[in-house]
């Protein structure tokens, strides 16, 4: 069975609640990501801020210069543990319309999966059995 951990992405890209929506803009553009987890300085996942929620506050005219990711991160964050079978959390991603998923251990942040990382995993494994 494929866990979690056997291909969460554990390069991990986080922000914290202070920082600046600027900023968070900033990191999103660089790393061509759609959202960042929001974490404690021990890993703790908070929440999750992403490119919607920050064109949501845009397109609603609110002043975004003063705005952190404390303030816009969503707090109902599904998440999984790192041995979780692979096949539920992809289950999760199509049927809840999710592009990403945090991985946790014991609450901390341990890696992320994303839909590319399962297509990834897909073509590895199709180029195995060619």
């Amino acid at each position: 069975m494929i866990r979690a951990k056997h291909i969460m992405s554990k390069k991990l890209l986080t922000v914290t609640e202070g920082t600046n929506i600027r900023h968070v803009m900033k990191l999103l553009s660089e790393n061509r990501v759609t959202g960042l987890p929001v974490v404690s300085e021990d890993m703790s996942l908070l929440g999750i801020v992403t490119e919607k929620d920050i064109l949501e506050v845009l397109l609603y005219g609110k002043d975004i210069k003063s705005k952190t990711a404390g303030d816009l991160m969503a707090t109902d964050i599904v998440s999984f543990e790192e041995d979780e079978d692979l096949m539920t959390i992809f289950r999760t991603l199509v049927e809840g319309n999710f592009r990403r998923v945090p991985i946790l251990s014991d609450g901390k942040l341990m890696g992320i999966i994303s839909r590319t990382d399962i297509i990834n995993f897909l073509a590895e494994k199709s180029n195995e059995i060619a």
